[in-house]
């Protein structure tokens, strides 16, 4: 993705990254999990906020907030960096991922979309569909269709 990207900090095993985001807001901190599913296979790329909870005196991501600081496309090249350096060190694997509201699925699909070419070159790329009984299956990307979700897997 040709945009500007943020240095990340990452775990021993890479599927834990942190960065900040710098904008108009001010520094937030962030965070990116890749998480094994049911399916050892299948790892869960998640990422959001990073807030510390006094309570429980541990880190979590929050995926909800609108942080709002006017680096969207320099967070999400971020984030895609993240899965550059995942899948390079575990090549078998399939990340999921998907918005945490339907407008950021289809945010994601939109940036998948104008960067295909380039995502091309180093993932299988595929749209995550929902059947009524809750089970997921991948069909191929297409700009034009709203996921569920989005499998990658690096080719």
């Amino acid at each position: 993705m040709n945009f500007q990207k943020y240095d990340l900090l990452t775990n021993r095993d890479v599927t834990l990254f942190r960065f900040k985001s710098k904008g108009i807001n001010g520094e937030t901190d962030k965070g990116i999990v890749y998480k094994e599913t049911k399916n050892e296979t299948i790892y869960n790329l998640a990422f959001g906020d990073l807030i510390f909870d006094p309570i429980q005196k541990e880190y979590f991501i929050d995926d909800l907030i609108v942080s709002d600081n006017g680096d969207r496309n320099k967070i999400l090249a971020t984030v895609a960096k993240s899965a550059y350096i995942f899948s390079e060190r575990y090549p078998n694997r399939i990340i999921f991922f998907k918005g945490s509201t339907k407008s950021r699925t289809r945010l994601y699909r939109r940036v998948i979309s104008l960067n295909l070419k380039e995502l091309s070159e180093t993932f299988y790329i595929f749209g995550a569909e929902e059947d009524e009984s809750g089970n997921i299956f991948n069909i191929p990307f297409q700009s034009n269709v709203d996921f569920f979700g989005f499998f990658i897997k690096r080719k």
